[in-house]
């Protein structure tokens, strides 16, 4: 049965203005028990793989997919699990942290611009160039030490740059084959508490833990703030944003999924054609093989 999973109930309207105290962290679930959860991914994941073959044999797009979220929302988990399927040769996942000395001496697009996906393949990017919008806007000594010009740092215009450049970017992007779907895992705080306290329950997560994640946790409406903020200057028509309710973890792998899903789906792809010449290449090859 199909999931009734629409796209556009969790996506980010353009030119909207965005509170997420009304965008809901937990929905009514798309699956009714563990078995049913395992036989949507299933479907899904055999759609998905079905469609990267295509993507690659048509080789005209290609598909980058952006994960932000606070801490312990799931996005390693949600990678793992939605991309379980894809052709790895065709799929490419990268991570970015604090930057490094030679990528702070560059443009804060630079180092993630590098990473973009080939044309027929699929890019991930968990986190992004966005943490210059986020983390960058809730610690300002971030971009203070970035060594840019004074006129730069203004306040009231150096975030409203930094969204028009990212625009920018993304229509280049779309203009170009790139699709973009963004995706904000929409986790709550008390559910934040609850996985903290799991993975200093459980041994064998305590590597994920960090005082940095709790000294985080306490600037969680000023995270907010610069989410709602982003999400509603850079969500356009060709690179959405897309709200996921986090709580339930197979819920949101369920709707991560259906919307590249829709988003592929959507693409004008077929596999190539072979030519009157070609085909007559290719009996002349048979022959030669069946002697």
């Amino acid at each position: 049965m199909k999931l009734k999973i629409k796209s556009d109930d969790f996506r980010v309207r353009p030119g909207r203005k965005v509170d997420l105290k009304k965008w809901p962290t937990k929905v009514k679930p798309f699956y009714h028990a563990d078995h049913d959860y395992a036989k949507a991914h299933g479907r899904q994941t055999a759609g998905l793989n079905e469609l990267q073959t295509l993507l690659y044999a048509d080789n005209r797009y290609s598909l980058l997919l952006i994960f932000q979220a606070m801490d312990a929302a799931g996005k390693d988990g949600a990678i793992k699990h939605v991309m379980s399927g894809v052709n790895p040769q065709g799929c490419q996942v990268f991570s970015f942290k604090h930057p490094s000395p030679e990528e702070i001496e560059h443009d804060f697009l630079w180092r993630t611009t590098r990473c973009l996906p080939e044309r027929g393949r699929i890019g991930i990017f968990n986190r992004s160039y966005y943490e210059e919008v986020l983390i960058a806007r809730v610690h300002p000594e971030i971009l203070q030490a970035e060594g840019l010009p004074d006129e730069s740092l203004d306040e009231k215009k150096v975030w409203s740059g930094r969204y028009e450049s990212i625009v920018g970017l993304e229509k280049h992007l779309h203009r170009n084959g790139t699709r973009v779907i963004k995706f904000f895992l929409h986790l709550s705080k008390e559910e934040q508490r609850k996985r903290f306290l799991a993975r200093l329950d459980d041994p064998d997560k305590n590597w994920k833990f960090s005082q940095a994640d709790v000294t985080e946790r306490k600037r969680w409406k000023d995270y907010m703030k610069a989410y709602e903020a982003c999400l509603g200057a850079t969500s356009t028509k060709a690179a959405p944003w897309y709200v996921v309710p986090a709580d339930d973890k197979a819920n949101a792998r369920l709707i991560i999924s259906q919307v590249i899903l829709d988003t592929l789906g959507d693409l004008p792809m077929s596999f190539p054609r072979m030519g009157k010449v070609q085909r007559v290449e290719l009996r002349k090859i048979r022959k030669q093989l069946e002697r």
